[in-house]
């Protein structure tokens, strides 16, 4: 079968390995026909990832349709169209043993520190595959992504009526968004791009947008009844956004980290003692974000255009080399 591999940074090749097959009982075979490229990937094909080693195939936002199962797989058949959740996770830890599966001290993220999707067929453990029949393919392989910014949200226990402001229009921001939405919360989004602002204030249904400027403080209290957001998510994965985006969090307040970088990030404590904030991480998503995902994607909660770009198979090397990422989200189709 074909299968891309990131040999090393900025290295791309498209070859040929053998198809995988069933090896356990509650393996499932499904033939991949949507993946999504994210900013993990991107970062990987820079060098520029946390938690990764060469080579690799990348690949972790996937849809696809069943082709095998193991003798022990009940939820699932042959033809049935799905998604992967792509945390394995050893089960036996205490973030595990606490529900806290996409923390897991263990973790193995597909197409992170194992190898990932970007070939024709994939074999995943039975647990980490959901049926999404009723989803097109465009949509399945959007779930994970989608699922990201419904964690967060999740993980900072967004109450009705609450402010936030999400700083980073991209895929995973405007999905932050959107849910924070959904949770009854008056919307920002803070970007550089007026492009993104664009696209993402009609997909997200958001109260305003603004690009960073020295009145953007006072744009917001204008905005939002003369206060601060209570809750403001960072989905730069950019250092100097994240330790910036203390200031925007109102007094009592609390700053959510989506985004990841390879660096160290700091803050001025007196500041952050005075507000009484609350700092938090939001890591990958579980079971039931992925779950709430779907549902509110069959019930038409979620808008389509999501995915603003699709390439081939074949041109992804291309794609990765040329460099050029401005879009929402490109997406890979193998076949209809």
């Amino acid at each position: 079968m074909k299968q891309i591999v990131c040999q090393q940074p900025y290295e791309m090749a498209l070859v040929d390995v053998p198809k995988p097959t069933i090896q356990q009982a509650d393996d499932v075979l499904i033939h991949i026909k949507r993946i999504g490229i994210c900013g993990t990937d991107i970062h990987a094909y820079g060098g520029n990832q946390p938690f990764f080693s060469y080579p690799r195939v990348l690949g972790h936002e996937l849809a696809g349709e069943v082709s095998e199962i193991g003798r022990n797989v009940e939820h699932l058949q042959v033809g049935d169209l799905v998604t992967i959740i792509p945390y394995v996770n050893c089960g036996q830890c205490a973030p595990c043993t606490a529900g806290k599966t996409n923390c897991c001290t263990n973790i193995q993220v597909i197409g992170v520190h194992a190898d990932g999707g970007m070939g024709e067929y994939l074999t995943v453990p039975s647990k980490y595959v959901i049926k999404t029949n009723g989803l097109s393919l465009d949509d399945a392989a959007i779930v994970e992504p989608l699922s990201i910014g419904a964690h967060a949200v999740r993980r900072a226990s967004l109450t009705d009526g609450e402010s936030v402001l999400v700083i980073g229009a991209g895929p995973i921001g405007i999905g932050v968004a959107r849910f924070a939405k959904l949770q009854g919360a008056t919307t920002f989004l803070m970007d550089l791009s007026e492009e993104r602002l664009n696209f993402s204030k009609d997909w997200t249904d958001a109260d305003a947008v603004f690009q960073p400027s020295e009145q953007v403080l006072d744009e917001l209290r204008e905005k939002n009844n003369g206060q601060l957001p209570t809750i403001v998510f960072d989905a730069t994965g950019n250092k100097h956004s994240m330790m910036k985006a203390f200031e925007y969090a109102e007094h009592g307040g609390k700053v959510v980290y989506v985004g990841l970088v390879k660096d160290t990030i700091s803050f001025f404590d007196p500041d952050f003692h005075a507000k009484e904030m609350t700092l938090l991480g939001s890591r990958n998503a579980t079971l039931e974000d992925f779950q709430y995902v779907i549902d509110s994607m069959q019930n038409g909660s979620v808008k389509e255009g999501y995915v603003t770009k699709k390439i081939t198979f074949e041109q992804t090397p291309e794609y990765f080399q040329q460099g050029d990422f401005r879009t929402n989200k490109a997406q890979i189709t193998l076949e209809k």
